[in-house]
């Protein structure tokens, strides 16, 4: 395999690392790709535990991301030729996640995705618990805690035959309750083995109960609130004790791709020690009764609700502060006002005087911001010829670049794709509100990841979204379907509290705010109750899914899964409104 046919991705295996080099730090996050990939791979795993009648979707899903951003950017592996010697290895410790394994491994091309159908079935690749006889497969998991030891001997081996392949391992925080697991450590550390890197997939729940009710890792948890116990950092232990074993170690949120990521290159380029990885996650997140509930450790949906669960799936949402809202003399703060929100991205608007009326920032901006946050810069070009800046604000940081139909052709727009996908950075569309999609772009809908529906004329501050756009969201979204589109529609201009709900229902799924949200003082809290409204109309949307796939029964049987804290009684209050309790 040629340098030349990595770069240009001639076959069809993840990209990779070249010798452990800083590659892939030169590169984009390419959020999009992986975003897409990930959404793939948990839909896979709720058709192939539902096939089964049996498995573990809680525990796929909470590292859904993690193995969504190994197999899509780090791990250095061949589908055609899984065995080939200079390949990564990623051994999955906890071997009852194996649904989110084969489901990576399908989407990656290791085999066909409608393989996960026969998903723990007499004969079958795809066991409860990997087995060799599936590709892509480094460890046969079954009792728990042996990952690690295995890895470590991986790791030795490699240390002693002069290779340079990489060791990745995922490890469990209820399988931490075993010894040998701390035997590893200490020999990990010995050893010196900065060529093994382990995830621990922190979701605070194991098979009984929750992991701190069990044998804490952290603190002992005093009553049912998880989420008091994953956001207060005071209370997080795991990580001193394996600084204790001679770790190099890292924590992050393990929902956060662009944090994955800056992560992994970190460790890459650590020396003398090996590094772990405590991933923040979510048991059975993107599902909202699945979420924090011990009882989806190891349940499968049922046939009639998982068509429910794959349209909640593809109505996750993304929210993305416009910070020319806020104090132009000090984006600096914007955008840590912005990171401290918490916003899934940075939007910004670079505007040329000519094919709008004002003028922002450029590029050199852009380059002065990047460091100030790993939240991916969505930046939305307003200027004349983009063909010509489109290398400059990649190499400024920019994650995903948006262009606008009014001022391309097929030609241009083709260059500027060829540009971004070569280097790893994510490709928008924009159309202004009397733009209709061009037919030369038809031709380019698969490839696109967001497109964005202008609802305000761009350039000018101050305008109430135009109400017409509800009407020609809907219209887009259902052209976009028949096509194969598998990007986001993003909502820009006039998005406020008042509309965001109908943006949502109208198909958008990426949703801008200037004044409403950068315009206000306390942004993390506008951003919180923005996403209290789009968790609502996601709510509705389902409901109303339940309702016409069973009427209310179905609609009745939906909301009873969800037992945690008070959604339930939130769903019923929607079901009621919406007449069909």
């Amino acid at each position: 395999m040629s340098a030349n046919a990595l770069k240009n991705h001639e076959i069809p295996f993840a990209p990779c690392r070249s010798h452990h080099s800083n590659f892939w730090t030169d590169m984009g996050l390419n959020y999009y790709h992986i975003l897409k990939r990930v959404r793939q791979a948990r839909k896979l795993v709720i058709k192939g535990t539902t096939a089964a009648g049996s498995g573990h979707p809680g525990g796929s899903f909470s590292m859904a991301e993690i193995m969504g951003c190994m197999y899509s950017k780090f791990l250095r592996c061949d589908p055609k030729n899984p065995l080939w010697d200079g390949r990564d290895r990623l051994v999955l410790s906890k071997g009852h996640a194996s649904p989110g394994l084969f489901s990576n491994l399908a989407v990656a091309g290791f085999f066909d995705r409608s393989e996960m159908e026969s998903l723990r079935k007499l004969g079958s690749r795809l066991q409860g618990h990997p087995d060799f006889k599936c590709p892509g497969v480094e460890f046969c998991g079954g009792s728990l805690g042996l990952g690690l030891s295995f890895s470590i001997g991986l790791a030795l081996a490699a240390k002693m035959d002069g290779k340079n392949h990489h060791i990745y391992t995922v490890i469990g925080d209820g399988e931490s309750d075993e010894g040998q697991v701390w035997e590893a450590a200490m020999a990990g550390s010995k050893f010196r083995l900065d060529n093994l890197t382990v995830f621990l997939d922190r979701n605070f729940i194991q098979q009984d109960d929750y992991t701190e009710r069990v044998m804490p890792l952290d603190e002992e948890l005093l009553g049912d609130d998880i989420s008091e116990m994953w956001k207060n950092a005071a209370r997080w232990r795991v990580g001193d004790k394996w600084r204790a074993f001679g770790w190099n170690v890292l924590e992050i949120d393990g929902h956060r791709i662009e944090q994955i990521s800056k992560v992994v290159n970190s460790v890459l380029q650590t020396k003398g020690t090996p590094s772990i990885i405590i991933a923040r996650t979510i048991k059975g997140k993107s599902v909202e009764h699945m979420e924090d509930n011990p009882k989806w450790h190891g349940v499968a949906p049922s046939p009639t609700i998982s068509p429910i669960i794959e349209l909640e799936i593809d109505c996750q949402f993304l929210i993305a502060p416009s910070i020319i809202a806020g104090d132009m003399s000090n984006l600096e703060n914007e955008v840590k006002r912005a990171s401290h929100g918490r916003s899934d991205f940075i939007h910004l608007d670079v505007m040329d005087g000519q094919f709008v009326p004002n003028r922002t920032f450029d590029h050199e901006k852009i380059r002065q911001l990047r460091p100030i946050t790993t939240i991916p810069f969505d930046t939305h070009l307003m200027i004349n010829e983009p063909v010509k800046h489109v290398r400059d604000y990649i190499e400024a940081g920019s994650d995903i670049i948006t262009v606008h139909a009014e001022v391309c052709d097929e030609s241009s727009f083709g260059e500027i794709r060829d540009i971004l996908r070569s280097n790893e950075t994510s490709l928008g569309l924009a159309i202004n509100p009397e733009t209709e999609i061009p037919t030369w772009a038809e031709k380019f809908i698969p490839d696109l990841d967001q497109l964005i529906i202008m609802s305000v004329v761009p350039g000018k501050s101050g305008q109430k979204y135009i109400e017409s756009t509800h009407e020609k969201t809907q219209r887009i979204s259902k052209f976009l379907q028949e096509r194969n589109f598998q990007g986001l529609i993003e909502a820009d201009g006039g998005v406020d509290l008042s509309n965001v709900e109908s943006c949502f229902l109208d198909g958008a799924r990426v949703f801008v705010g200037g004044s409403a949200i950068i315009g206000q003082k306390d942004v993390r809290l506008v951003i919180s109750e923005f996403r209290k409204r789009l968790m609502h109309a996601r709510r509705k949307l389902l409901i109303t899914k339940a309702h016409s796939l069973g009427g209310a029964d179905l609609v009745t049987k939906w909301i009873d899964l969800h037992e945690v804290g008070k959604k339930k009684s939130e769903l019923v209050q929607i079901a009621k409104e919406s007449g069909f309790l």
